[in-house]
């Protein structure tokens, strides 16, 4: 079958926040280009519910908390399944195994220098490399492998109009036009930045004109860190830490006027939505992982970091190596965020 004649696409694509986020654009991408094909998506329980009721896509959940019964359960919803083609988009061994529970005529992993943890193994077709580029583009190599032309990444995420309302409403009630949302927590502690040093940005955007927002998930890490930036800030902070769905902060950061992460879920998030964001990367290379509209507005340490710790610069070394050390954040001053702040309010005309 060729691939103008595609009628069943899958896509395996289970973790995590962002790169989901990232791999949308991929798949809008294809239904443009083969608007015949039915596509099912195999993706993880958390990520579903951020993409729940994207457009034409059957999402099939993929529940890791579920153990060996996840396979099983993944066996019996796909059993009825001959797919066209596999576009195997994850390398981790879980998704490899999940991939042999997925019935396909041609299944597509990763280039064999991409490929881990034995996904070379399982998969008999492999896209062409794209050596060195952001994890999007990586995963364009799959939307190219089935006859998409290359055409710029746009985003289509599903947002309700409850969702919508729910989160104009927690923005109007900051009594600001202008809000400067702040998510402070990468999934690891030692990659977000200092509490005091996101207060004083907050206290800077304050004296801007602006409100600002801390979102964030339920975990006692995140609660933790929105509470200790509100305690070291002067200006008055809106905390929906913790008390927002996926779909609401979704709205949310659609409807901020600019964003402040490290390197987390909702920085892509913003990307997916349009929202200017101003990434802090410290421990991975935002060439690779950063906000794929919006990386001439990172704040990096991480090239001059790996340089001190490798002694070589990251065109040197293996692409995607990361920065080790728990004080690696802190090398991001106030001055250069602040310094950025202010370059997006004018080139955005914020």
């Amino acid at each position: 079958m060729s691939v103008q004649q595609l009628k069943s696409i899958c896509i395996l694509r289970l973790s995590a926040i962002g790169d989901v986020c990232n791999a949308v654009s991929v798949v809008q991408s294809i239904q443009r280009q083969h608007p015949q094909a039915q596509i099912t998506w195999v993706i993880g329980k958390v990520e579903a519910r951020l993409l729940e009721g994207l457009s034409g896509v059957r999402l099939v959940v993929f529940d890791k908390k579920l153990g060996k019964a996840a396979y099983g359960q993944l066996r019996q919803q796909l059993q009825h399944d001959q797919f066209d083609v596999l576009l195997h988009m994850q390398v981790a061994f879980r998704a490899n195994l999940a991939s042999l529970f997925i019935k396909a005529r041609k299944k597509i992993g990763f280039d064999w220098h991409t490929a881990k943890e034995l996904h070379a193994l399982f998969m008999r077709h492999r896209v062409r490399a794209a050596p060195r580029s952001h994890v999007l583009d990586g995963f364009r190599q799959f939307a190219k492998a089935i006859g998409v032309p290359e055409q710029a990444p746009t985003w289509q995420l599903p947002i309700t109009d409850e969702d919508e309302a729910w989160a104009k409403q927690q923005l109007a009630a900051t009594g600001n036009s202008r809000v400067l949302v702040i998510s402070p927590a990468a999934s690891k502690a030692e990659r977000n930045w200092l509490p005091e040093r996101y207060a004083a940005l907050a206290d800077y955007a304050m004296s801007k004109g602006f409100a600002v927002m801390l979102c964030g998930g339920p975990t006692e890490l995140e609660r933790n860190l929105s509470q200790a930036i509100i305690a070291s800030a002067s200006c008055t902070i809106t905390d929906l830490t913790g008390k927002t769905t996926l779909k609401q902060l979704l709205a949310v950061l659609k409807h901020a006027s600019v964003v402040l992460a490290p390197d987390t879920g909702p920085t892509h998030m913003a990307v997916a939505v349009g929202t200017p964001v101003i990434g802090l990367y410290g421990h991975s290379n935002p060439d690779r992982t950063g906000p794929y509209l919006f990386r001439q507005y990172v704040v990096e340490v991480y090239h001059q970091c790996l340089l001190e710790q490798k002694g070589k610069t990251a065109a040197q070394l293996k692409w995607g190596t990361r920065v080790k050390g728990s004080t690696i954040m802190q090398r991001i001053s106030v001055e250069a965020v602040t310094a950025m702040f202010d370059r997006v309010l004018a080139e955005q005309q914020l």
